[in-house]
């Protein structure tokens, strides 16, 4: 079977796209794995179906380049992106993903007529803290260390460090060094799924600039610079120590267009 499909990326972090409404639609986990392979495939930090939904526009179906599955932060800009392309919203509206419903706002520049996406995360309501570590969840698991020597770090082992001991590798855990500053933070992350570094991660980033705001503890409004380029989070306090009204703010950009034949 030939599919057409789409890539986009957020920040660099690139994804396969394709429109799956036809609900017959559906590709193996081997297929998976393989159109995310960048060396035998089209390659790319995941691959995401655009799927019917009974009540919202619609379901994200995303999926690491392992097969498995998780909400994807930068992952659901890009589908937003894409399903607008389609005409299957418009300029906001609400979709429906593996942790639940997120509404999402787009705004385009008058100036260049670039557009940002902003998608609203899930409540954060506790920030599990280990010495000055740090555990996160924003639909997907982070661990959030400090790094003043973010450049030179071997991101590899450091990260192998902690994805794999004993507490983490059944499950997996995203993996984040981040440099702190005021009221921004520059940060890279290893991906489970992707079991590598990515240039960005929306949910790690998300995660991170919420470990800064419990921090500082002021603000509401947090620049986040990754190796891909620079995204936004804005939040509310809850009072009893976690976030509530969280968005991901920032750019979806299409790659290209193409086709390809599925093996299975």
């Amino acid at each position: 079977m030939r599919i057409s499909f789409s890539k986009y990326h957020g920040t660099g972090n690139d994804f396969v796209i394709v429109d799956a409404r036809d609900a017959a639609f559906a590709i193996s986990k081997s297929e998976i794995v393989r159109l995310c392979n960048r060396h035998f495939g089209i390659g790319s930090d995941g691959l995401i179906m655009i799927r019917k939904h009974a009540t919202e526009d619609f379901y994200m179906d995303f999926f690491n380049p392992d097969g498995s599955q998780s909400f994807c932060g930068n992952g659901s800009r890009c589908a937003v992106a894409f399903a607008r392309s389609l005409g299957v919203v418009a300029n906001h509206g609400v979709f429906a993903a593996i942790d639940g419903l997120h509404p999402f706002v787009v705004q385009e520049s008058m100036v260049d007529g670039s557009i940002e996406i902003r998608i609203h995360m899930r409540d954060v309501l506790s920030i599990e803290k280990i010495n000055d570590h740090c555990v996160v969840q924003t639909g997907s698991p982070h661990y959030i260390l400090p790094c003043d020597e973010l450049q030179s770090l071997d991101i590899i082992p450091a990260a192998h460090a902690v994805r794999y001991n004993e507490r983490f590798k059944s499950e997996g855990i995203n993996v984040n060094f981040v440099k702190y500053g005021n009221h921004e933070l520059w940060m890279r992350t290893y991906e489970r799924g992707v079991e590598a570094e990515t240039l960005s991660c929306g949910t790690g980033v998300t995660a991170a600039a919420l470990s800064l705001a419990e921090r500082e503890n002021e603000g509401d409004s947090i620049d986040v610079h990754t190796s891909g380029g620079s995204l936004r989070v804005t939040f509310l306090r809850n009072g009893l120590g976690g976030f509530e009204d969280v968005w991901l703010c920032g750019p979806a950009l299409k790659v290209f267009d193409g086709e390809i034949e599925l093996e299975n």
